[in-house]
Order: structure tokens, then C-alpha cells, then sequence
């Protein structure tokens, strides 16, 4: 009797930029080298990545649905829909994990089996749990969502953070997120960038990633190596405008953002980080592979799991920043950490199947 292939179905708004997206595709193929049926949903059609033949791809749009007045309601009604498609096309999954908001909300009114989420940020930074006037009611609204199904998170500051701001309301571990080795390997060898001895940032122009402080601190070193800035986003007009204040506009590079960044990643100098806060720090890991030595902000949360001390420079504070910066011009290779093998694709997947069927 042939024995039934055991299914995993990844749930996630869309497949366009950003990190978690990236995530997706990458324990997809973890579960994949498992021997899992692998099966991913999106909500919106777009994709900015090449999407591998092991995995099944499936649309439901969720935009028809945007006409439907008060989001609770849509989420529950999409809900059904999305039970429907799944139980219809897919079966019923041995393990449903669920990514970024969107699919949070819309799963916890799932009445499928097997559904986990996971948790790519540092939940308390992204909502702005300290500053936010309707703090308590998001955090409210977010436990109920949460408490309906476990939780991982994507570093161990993450799952902190998480327990913190919510308490202990459902079961929850800390898993790092996969690294395709191999994968990133060979794209790093798809071109051989323009430029040369340079130091790379890679990231949206986006709150967290604080590009303001990076160029200020760039502006206090003697600026041996150009910065190249790769990534788009809200804050890259007012990144543009300091760097022509500082009369950087031979030195900084502005590359926008490039399906394939791991030629330039791999052929710089060093990387740098200089975020308020992480979920862990994906572009850390994958620098890492490449042998590019790395410095970042010891932000909550995910460096500090994945750097020596040495590597690690103070939130914000552009001096110290700077002086990071020279040092690492001046000896690039002092700042060289090894890649950790355990954070390989089928190895971070075992985690997640261990996790699950022990609950």
C-alpha cells in the first residue's frame, strides 16, 4: 500500500519583497528535502522571486473581498473561503504555518487543524507597543488572534519580546530562520558587480532598518570605501536628501532593489547593520555564507545570536557607529564569524515537524 506523503501548506499575503517572503520559499524547500508535499498560498498574486518547481503554488485573492464593511468580518468570511480552497485543492495538511498579519488574522478564524504561526518580528518594536496611544487595544486585539494557535519565533530576543507583550498565552519555541547555502552560493556567482572595495547595506528604507544613522556615521569616517545601499522603501527620498547634505553624492550608492543581491553581498568588503530592531536578521545569515565579515547593531533581536561581541556596535549611537566603520576599513576580516550548518533549510524544517508533533 503506497504510504500517504505527508503535506505541509505555508499561508502568506503575497511573495514581493521583504524577508519573510523569502523565508517562506526557503523552509518550503526545508520541507521539501523532508520528503513533505509542499504547498504555499498567497493572497495577491504578485512574486518578485524565482519560484522553485519542488513547491505548489495557489492564489485566493483576497481583494473581492476588501468590499465587505468591518475587517473582523472580512477576515471570518475569507476565513471560510480559505478552509474551502484548502480542504478542495490541498487536503488536509499535516502542519499550516502561518505568516506576517495578514495570514495571522485570517487563520485564527480557520477551523483547519495543524495551524502554527510564525512570528518574524519583534512584535512590541513593530507596533510600537510604548508609543502607541492604542496600545491596548491592539495588544487585545493581537492575543486574540494569537491565542489560538502556538507560536514561533524567529529568534530567541523575538520569542522574548512576544511572551512580554502578551504573556504566556499559547505555547511557543524559537526557531531561526533557514539559509539556502547552496542556493545562495551559486547566485552569488550569477555577476561580478561594477564596483570595488566597497562596504554594503542591504535593506528597505523602512523605520527599523535607521539609514539616517548609517549614513551620519559614514559621514564621520574618512569614507575609503564607497556605501552601497541596496533596497527601496518610504524613508529612500530623505535618505537621498542627507546624503546631498553631507556632500556624500560621490561616496554613497543608491542601488535600489535588486532580485538577486548576493553578488554584492558576496564581493563587498563588509556588510553593516545598523537597525533599531530585527526579527533575526535574515541579511546577517547570508552574508555569513558568502564569508563577507559582517558589524550590526546589537538590536533587539537576532545579532547578538549570530555575531561574536566584537561584531556588535550600540543602537543609534553614530560615534560609536563610525569608529565600527574605520575599524572595519582599515581590517575587514577582523569581523569574519563562521556560518552555522544548523541553520540549513532541512535542518531548521526538522525543527518546526519536532515542534509541532509535541504539542
Amino acid at each position: 500500500m503506497k504510504q500517504h506523503k505527508k503535506t505541509v501548506l505555508l499561508v502568506i499575503n503575497c511573495l514581493q519583497g521583504g524577508g519573510a517572503e523569502r523565508v517562506v520559499l526557503t523552509l518550503g524547500q526545508g520541507f521539501y528535502e523532508l520528503g513533505y508535499e509542499v504547498h504555499i498560498l498567497r493572497f495577491k498574486p504578485l512574486v518578485q522571486y524565482d519560484l522553485s518547481p519542488n513547491l505548489n503554488y495557489h492564489v485566493l485573492k483576497f481583494k473581492p473581498y476588501k468590499l465587505i464593511p468591518g475587517a473582523q468580518r472580512r477576515d471570518q468570511i475569507f476565513a471560510r473561503a480559505v478552509d474551502k480552497y484548502v480542504s478542495k485543492n490541498i487536503g488536509q495538511p499535516d502542519i499550516i504555518l502561518s505568516n506576517l498579519d495578514r495570514a495571522d488574522s485570517i487563520l485564527s478564524n480557520s477551523k483547519l487543524p495543524n495551524i502554527t504561526y510564525i512570528i518574524h518580528n519583534t512584535v512590541s518594536l513593530l507596533y510600537k507597543f510604548n508609543k502607541n496611544h492604542d496600545a491596548e487595544q491592539l495588544k487585545q486585539r493581537m492575543i486574540d488572534i494569537y491565542a489560538k494557535h502556538p507560536c514561533v519565533c524567529v529568534s530567541e530576543g523575538a520569542q522574548k519580546d512576544f511572551i512580554k507583550s502578551f504573556g504566556h498565552i499559547t505555547p511557543t519555541t524559537a526557531i531561526h530562520n533557514p539559509i539556502d547555502k547552496e542556493s545562495i552560493q551559486k547566485q552569488a556567482n550569477a555577476f561580478v558587480p561594477d564596483y570595488q572595495n566597497y562596504i554594503i547595506h542591504v535593506g528597505s528604507f523602512k523605520d527599523a532598518k535607521r539609514h539616517d544613522v548609517l549614513v551620519n556615521a559614514y559621514a564621520k569616517t574618512d569614507q575609503s570605501m564607497p556605501l552601497l545601499l541596496l533596497g527601496q522603501g518610504k524613508h529612500k527620498g530623505e535618505t537621498e536628501r542627507l546624503v546631498t547634505e553631507l556632500s556624500l553624492e560621490d561616496k554613497v550608492i543608491f542601488l535600489g532593489f535588486r532580485d538577486n543581491p548576493f553578488p554584492y553581498i558576496k564581493n563587498a568588503q563588509f556588510k553593516i547593520l545598523t537597525s533599531d530592531w530585527e526579527g533575526f536578521a535574515l541579511v546577517i545569515a547570508e552574508a555569513l555564507v558568502l564569508g563577507t565579515p559582517v558589524i550590526s547593531t546589537n538590536c533587539p533581536s537576532g545579532p547578538s545570536e549570530l555575531l561574536p561581541e566584537r561584531n556588535l556596535m550600540p543602537m543609534g549611537d553614530v560615534d560609536a557607529i563610525a569608529a565600527k566603520m574605520q575599524q572595519a576599513m582599515s581590517n575587514p576580516q577582523a569581523f569574519h564569524a563562521p556560518f552555522d550548518e544548523a541553520l540549513l533549510p532541512a535542518k531548521i524544517a526538522e525543527r518546526y515537524v519536532e515542534f509541532t508533533q509535541n504539542l
